[in-house]
């Protein structure tokens, strides 16, 4: 089997569209969450909280005809491909037309603006506003198939809309066709816009937090006070790239991807389930080749939810015992549903490289159901590791698991 590296990052996100500025935020130790006014007019919305990147701008070659069929996530995913493969020193090379590198991306839905436009069709009887692009925009596969027509990608494309585990199985597809010799290289990844849509969606599970007027004191992932998640948006692509073709041209390696684990439940489509999780992580040690006991790190899903941080925490603890430090960096940014498999990745790699790993934010007391582990806190902690583990849960009982390693 091919070994998979990272040899390329770009994103968008609350924090930060490079390391520099989003390690800044980490260190910071204050969320990005921030009262949605624009949302005060939806009559029976609780929640009023959201976390909207920061401002990006984008080069005059983005015009009206190359973003006709784009609505935000795709415009976000778009931009973030782009970013990552001159990141990996890629843009413009042949590699990318030449049907060997493909791409594996995500997105819980396609733009909802675009949805909402068909919706008032069916209310208003009326097809006013619809056009060609309108479902573009909307299906769930926007951001992949935008990307690839935007960038001239001719390989395979892998669309991953799997809700909150979108973007790691993004990677964790990318990473199986590599490894099996089907690709030599992927952008992976995933995008989410942020949109009132979204939050309802969340809103009637009673799985939104509504101290609306304490943004900077929610989310509180494991956290006994939890009230529960916060949405935000982004894109995140890497580039994925086999170890001999990156070695061959030079390339600067980042990180490798070593093990990938998924399954399902296959009980209940809102109540995550410990023992399946668990199995999710022990694929993706199996995978890797590694033990448990070499795992320095994990990137906790972490949303703050009720059901989801006892059982992922037990699952955690079940694995990899107690002493394992683990943190969620939803606590800064917020869900960014199809977005955060490849954000959380991509800023585990990046603590793996600094030898610190941000602390949970707003945890005061650990929710007595949550399994003792050894939730990082206070200012962070320095730590020097050469495994990290970053997982995601999904609605639909959807489990994944990445094994990360330090590239020296």
């Amino acid at each position: 089997m091919k070994r998979v590296v990272v040899t390329g990052v770009g994103a968008i996100s609350p924090l930060g569209h490079d390391w520099a500025t989003v390690h800044a935020a980490l260190r910071g130790l204050r969320n990005a969450v921030q009262y949605m006014a624009a949302w005060d007019e939806i009559e029976g919305l609780n929640t009023r909280l959201g976390v909207p990147a920061l401002p990006f701008t984008l080069p005059e070659h983005y015009n009206r005809k190359a973003t006709r069929s784009m609505g935000r996530v795709a415009l976000m995913g778009t931009r973030a491909s782009e970013i990552a493969l001159e990141d990996a020193g890629l843009l413009g090379d042949p590699l990318v037309r030449s049907g060997r590198m493909g791409i594996s991306y995500g997105s819980s839905v396609g733009s909802p603006p675009a949805i909402a436009d068909f919706g008032r069709m069916i209310t208003s009887k009326n097809t006013e506003g619809i056009n060609a692009n309108t479902y573009i925009k909307m299906m769930s596969h926007t951001a992949a198939v935008n990307i690839g027509v935007f960038l001239g990608l001719t390989g395979r494309i892998v669309t991953t809309s799997s809700a909150c585990a979108a973007g790691s199985q993004g990677i964790g597809y990318a990473f199986e066709a590599i490894q099996s010799g089907r690709q030599v290289a992927m952008l992976a990844g995933g995008a989410e816009e942020l949109d009132p849509i979204d939050a309802a969606v969340f809103d009637t599970l009673f799985a939104t937090s509504v101290r609306n007027g304490e943004p900077a004191l929610t989310p509180r992932p494991f956290d006994a006070n939890r009230d529960g998640l916060v949405l935000g948006e982004g894109a995140c692509t890497l580039v994925l790239e086999e170890l001999e073709h990156a070695k061959a041209r030079g390339a600067h390696i980042l990180a490798e991807v070593a093990g990938y684990g998924t399954n399902s439940d296959g009980t209940h489509v809102t109540q995550p389930q410990s023992p399946t999780m668990a199995q999710a992580m022990r694929l993706a040690l199996e995978s890797a080749g590694v033990p448990a006991s070499e795992i320095g790190y994990v990137n906790a899903h972490g949303t703050a939810t009720d059901h989801g941080d006892v059982a992922e925490s037990k699952a955690t603890l079940e694995v990899l015992g107690d002493h394992v430090a683990i943190s969620s960096l939803k606590s800064y940014m917020g869900h960014t549903l199809g977005a955060c498999g490849a954000l959380e990745a991509w800023m585990t790699i990046e603590m793996m490289r600094e030898g610190w790993f941000s602390p949970n934010l707003n945890l005061e007391t650990v929710d007595p159901d949550c399994a003792p582990l050894d939730y990082v806190r206070g200012s962070g902690r320095e730590l020097q590791t050469e495994w990290a583990m970053s997982n995601n849960f999904a609605f639909g009982g959807i489990n994944t698991s990445l094994v990360l390693r330090r590239w020296r």
